[in-house]
């Protein structure tokens, strides 16, 4: 499990990850957060886009969906997406006897929604859901996921879950869950959908995948609009599927070259770009290659570049 620290002020946890690199001692960074309540926690589950993927070329970076973690300073969970790393992070939070979860959805496309109904959490009474109709309001999420959870595609009915469901009445232009502020933004993408910036504490993180830089879809926006959006972020994490030559066969499908990210990470000024939604035919060399190119692409500007991967870890 990679842990990422983009949090470079804060001296005593330096100290501590220093002693425990020391002493051989491991441990999680979820376990420093519900002790002290420091920090901004956010997990990767799942970065691959399209299809989940499996084999000996996908271990790095693995082969799960899109699915994120997030725990506010009061430990309370926010997840984002239902890919198909949504089944492993139910498994953990069943271990750990969490219950209650806040989840939002950046679209619909099957990639990020599949992992749904093996979340083994809604089979179980006590637990509390609470969904933000994002990115559409009124029933729209509600909707998909019924038809996910329903002959002849899925033999348990949305009906049979155990679990409570609540639905936030819209899409609000900003929201706090517990002590996060979380601002959705629309993103260009084939049937539209949601990109995220969480604020808590004065550190800021943006989500933007499934966004394509390179050409504006209905209801998308223009580079300036999400380099505007994604300001001084200490952790963006943006759709890098192409490489440059993959583009040109390919604008227009809603994903956006790692050279078009590096150039938004610039314009932003953030301090650390995470690659995301990994092309299902590119193997970890490949994704390497993606990394080194966007490095390439920053080196006078500071910034931290790196390819997310499945159970890495951040705190800002």
């Amino acid at each position: 499990m990679k842990k990422i620290n983009l949090h470079h002020t804060h001296l005593p946890l330096k100290i501590l990850f220093f002693i425990a690199k020391l002493c051989h001692i491991k441990f999680s960074l979820l376990i420093i957060h519900k002790s002290l309540g420091l920090l901004m926690y956010i997990k990767c589950w799942g970065a691959r886009g399209s299809i989940s993927v499996s084999g000996s070329n996908y271990l790095k970076y693995g082969g799960d969906t899109t699915c994120l973690e997030l725990r506010t300073r009061n430990n309370e969970i926010i997840i984002v997406d239902a890919g198909t790393g949504i089944r492993r992070l139910g498994n953990y939070l069943i271990k750990n006897k969490d219950s209650r979860y806040n989840m939002l959805f950046t679209h619909a496309h099957w990639d990020h929604i599949m992992g749904f109904p093996f979340f083994k959490p809604i089979f179980f009474p006590e637990t509390k859901l609470n969904i933000i109709r994002c990115p559409a309001p009124e029933k729209y999420i509600e909707n998909i996921i019924k038809k996910v959870m329903s002959p002849p595609y899925f033999p348990v009915k949305y009906k049979d879950i155990q679990g409570s469901i609540s639905y936030t009445k819209g899409c609000p232009g900003s929201f706090m869950i517990d002590s996060v502020k979380i601002t959705p933004i629309k993103l260009n993408h084939p049937d539209s959908g949601c990109g995220y910036k969480f604020e808590e504490d004065g550190k800021i993180f943006v989500f933007l995948t499934d966004n394509e830089l390179g050409y504006v879809h209905n209801g998308g926006l223009s580079i300036e609009d999400y380099a505007i959006f994604s300001k001084n972020a200490d952790l963006l994490i943006h759709d890098s599927e192409y490489n440059d030559e993959d583009y040109k066969k390919k604008k227009t499908w809603g994903h956006s070259t790692v050279n078009q990210a590096a150039e938004l990470a610039k314009m932003a000024g953030v301090k650390a770009l995470g690659l995301f939604h990994h092309d299902q035919d590119k193997h970890d060399d490949d994704i390497d290659r993606l990394v080194e190119t966007a490095e390439i692409y920053l080196k006078d500007y500071g910034i931290k570049v790196f390819g997310v991967s499945a159970d890495m870890e951040f705190y800002l």
